[in-house]
């Protein structure tokens, strides 16, 4: 069960932890839990993706576990290792006794976890984040089916470890690469998309408590032109925020909001034709800023 009454429940317990989901992600991750599948949430970076599992972690108090995925991923460092050094030390303790079992070097005390299985064996259940999927082999996704279909991992020498209590899996997507079927059949899917304007102005004035209204509004509606400009890199939700505080934190020591604004684009934008190209841009972006000093 997902813990939640309904999807607007969902939406009040997020605002708490200062995430604003639309209604869209809101049923989601309401459904996802009640049917208790995996969420894959799918969207350009910077739209908060990350962040679902981690507020996810903090209504539910779950321990969040976290699976950054990379190009050469494997088994051996996202689901379980063995203690190679352990063993070794144990077969050494025990190689002169009589009817000693290579096979009890198998045992859970030699068990490396790692996420996938930490997740698993969390006995109070775990917010578990695979994050950037797309990033990882697609030959990855196969050790992927067992744990999202039915929750357990085969160890050949030890067995099958099941849930004890159904981890809420989260898996993002930058969508590098298209996903096979076979790991989306298994999903709850949801593609997060940039927030409208108000959205982002009520995330941007709870992050950046104190900016001033019209500057808030003056930087959201810029953010969103900056957006439909042709750039590199589009500034996600955590630039507008950076962008916000590095601007306030210049006004606050005397500069006009413009300058202020205009100043700290380099915590909007990570790329220098970017930054060139709006910076062109500067003046009719940041109409209005002047109207609070």
């Amino acid at each position: 069960m997902s813990g939640f009454r309904d999807p607007e429940d969902v939406q009040q317990a997020l605002r708490a932890m200062t995430y604003f989901a639309d209604d869209g992600l809101a049923t989601a991750i309401f459904l996802a839990g009640e049917l208790g599948k995996p969420l894959l949430l799918e969207g350009e970076p910077g739209v908060g993706k990350t962040a679902v599992a981690q507020a996810l972690a903090g209504i539910t108090g779950r321990e969040l576990v976290r699976l950054q995925c990379y190009e050469g991923l494997d088994a051996a460092q996202s689901l379980y290792e063995w203690n190679y050094a352990r063993q070794l030390l144990h077969l050494r303790a025990h190689e002169h006794e009589q009817g000693a079992d290579v096979d009890d070097i198998y045992r859970p005390e030699f068990l490396l976890e790692r996420p996938l299985l930490r997740a698993l064996r969390s006995g109070s259940g775990a917010v578990l984040l695979i994050d950037e999927v797309d990033r990882a082999d697609a030959e990855f996704e196969a050790y992927l089916l067992e744990f999202l279909s039915d929750f357990q991992i085969s160890i050949p020498e030890l067995g099958t470890v099941s849930a004890t209590v159904k981890p809420l899996v989260i898996l993002t997507s930058n969508r590098t690469r298209e996903l096979h079927d076979a790991l989306k059949r298994r999903c709850m899917y949801h593609w997060i998309d940039f927030p409208e304007q108000a959205r982002e102005r009520r995330i941007v004035e709870a992050l950046a408590p104190g900016l001033a209204i019209e500057a808030a509004e003056t930087l959201v509606a810029a953010v969103a032109q900056a957006r439909e400009m042709p750039l590199l890199k589009k500034p996600g939700i955590a630039e507008s925020v950076d962008w916000a505080r590095g601007a306030q934190a210049l006004h606050q020591r005397g500069l006009a909001w413009p300058d202020a604004l205009r100043r700290s684009l380099g915590l909007l934008l990570k790329d220098q034709e970017d930054l060139l190209r709006v910076e062109r841009e500067a003046e009719r972006l940041l109409i209005g800023a002047g109207a609070e000093t």
